[in-house]
């Protein structure tokens, strides 16, 4: 803009630079994002230009994630952290809004030390502190900080959860008939709630969950969410950098793209190509695996864990659950594509299950 925008107010100068570009050059040099991401659907060369080698980061880092980061962050983070190639790499992940806990003294001092260390050559203990920083979360509010060893935590216990449809239920074992259960892909979706927890259980690491499902139409949409309820039927959630509640966990899914890359995905960590479509035959059953974000919360005894399943962004009635990030662009979600009826199947030989990181205490 040049001489044209606007004028910097201490210098005097400029504020966009010295250079006044003709409006004809300008809309050469634009570009419309949106529009490009609709040309471009499937991963190929114009995403992995723009996506980071990870073999390359070899550089000390400090990956500060946010468990309230769902849709944002978070899985950059987790991703950058645990698949870098350098040597000195440390996982910190906190709590609550990003302009709160990353700019208070305890984010401060965190970055401190590490640049101090790194940048001034302290000694200041930076380079034996244990590689991850956990803010843990509890129903009641109450946040730990704990340091590990590794990420995801060596002492797991991944636990399947099986969805039972004719009894809108998780369960600890597969249940033993075959049921099915379906919905409006624009409507509210469905609940599967678990048995009250017998004690208090830390869920703490990646979730993922495996569906057998089927749509009326050539392609859903499924999005996924882990929520927590308390004993007395109030739901569990928490303030962060997305929105002023959120849930424990969501993953998001288009079923034509459920193609596995298998070289890269892990039992908790499904990876997914997005190298091409596989279009739907209404009425057939697939099987798609759903990855959702790292989590973390201490629930008490009583407590219950609950799987949404839904075509659309998950939305309370007082407009909190995905804020700010929705999915309701009409032409990448033609509401006679994504608007049909989804089937979930249950049962027999149509085991779906969520993987759930149960942590017992260390030690």
């Amino acid at each position: 803009m040049g001489t044209n925008g606007p004028r910097d107010p201490w210098l005097g100068e400029p504020a966009t630079g010295p250079e006044t570009l003709t409006e004809e050059a300008l809309r050469a040099n634009r570009a419309d994002p949106i529009e490009n991401y609709r040309a471009h659907p499937l991963d190929d060369e114009f995403h992995r230009s723009r996506s980071a080698d990870f073999s390359r980061v070899t550089a000390p880092l400090l990956s500060a994630a946010n468990w309230g980061g769902l849709g944002l962050h978070s899985r950059g983070n987790f991703e950058g952290y645990t698949q870098s190639a350098s040597r000195q790499k440390w996982l910190e992940v906190h709590a609550g809004r990003h302009e709160e806990w990353f700019y208070l003294p305890y984010g401060l001092d965190l970055q401190r030390r590490f640049f101090d260390h790194f940048l001034k050559g302290e000694d200041n203990g930076w380079d034996r502190e244990p590689p991850v920083t956990l803010n843990i979360r509890h129903a009641d509010g109450r946040i730990d900080v704990r340091k590990e060893y590794e990420w995801p935590l060596a002492r797991t216990r991944w636990t399947r959860l099986h969805l039972d449809a004719s009894r809108g239920a998780l369960r600890s074992a597969p249940p033993p008939q075959p049921a099915s259960t379906s919905f409006e892909a624009l409507g509210e979706g469905i609940n599967l709630v678990s048995e009250a927890l017998p004690a208090q259980t830390e869920i703490t690491g990646p979730v993922a969950a495996r569906l057998r499902v089927a749509s009326s139409t050539s392609d859903c949409d499924l999005f996924v969410t882990l929520r927590a309820f308390r004993a007395d039927g109030t739901e569990v959630d928490f303030a962060g950098a997305s929105g002023p509640r959120n849930p424990l966990s969501q993953g998001w899914l288009r079923a034509s793209q459920r193609k596995l890359d298998f070289a890269r995905s892990l039992p908790y960590r499904p990876y997914h190509a997005h190298d091409e479509r596989q279009p739907l035959e209404p009425g057939r059953v697939y099987e798609v695996e759903v990855e959702l974000w790292p989590t973390c919360v201490v629930l008490p005894d009583g407590s219950r864990l609950a799987l949404t399943i839904t075509g659309r962004d998950f939305e309370r009635e007082d407009g909190t659950g995905s804020i700010p990030f929705f999915h309701r662009d009409p032409v990448d979600r033609p509401r006679e594509v994504f608007g049909g009826k989804t089937t979930l199947h249950t049962g027999g030989a149509a085991e779906s299950f969520v993987l759930v990181p149960i942590v017992p205490p260390a030690g």
